[in-house]
């Protein structure tokens, strides 16, 4: 049986945030943009999902329920030192004390809520591994 030349695969992208509305819209922007994307509401849930599916490029709110991104971050560092740097965290949150030094330290974009879709969909091509 012959096939022709091979799709380029979908890059897959793990939206997490608390804001489920916020998330889906940009899951459904991101796909209207050829990626796959996953939403997850917060970072318990976002390391189960990294230890049981590939993941590309995260997507990450700072402020969350149960595992907040910073600490998210600090673990995917220990456990998938790759994956940690492909994090672009979107927040509203990057004057609260609590975030302020690790967003001036992160090495990751860091964008203020509300995101242009432009500005993310830079941000992850730039962080894009070498198509397979």
């Amino acid at each position: 049986m012959e096939t022709g030349p091979r799709a380029p695969r979908k890059h897959n992208v793990l939206l997490v945030d608390d804001n489920l509305q916020l998330a889906e819209t940009l899951r459904q922007l991101l796909e209207a943009h050829g990626f796959d994307a996953t939403v997850v509401s917060n970072g318990v849930l976002a390391l189960k999902h990294i230890l049981h599916k590939p993941v590309d490029v995260v997507v990450c709110d700072l402020r969350m329920p149960q595992l907040e991104g910073d600490m998210f971050y600090s673990t995917v560092e220990r456990v998938n030192p790759e994956l940690a740097k492909r994090f672009v965290f979107i927040t509203g949150m990057a004057e609260d004390p609590h975030f302020e030094k690790f967003v001036m330290t992160v090495k990751a974009p860091v964008l203020r809520k509300p995101v242009p879709i432009e500005t993310l969909l830079a941000a992850v091509k730039g962080l894009l591994p070498k198509q397979d």
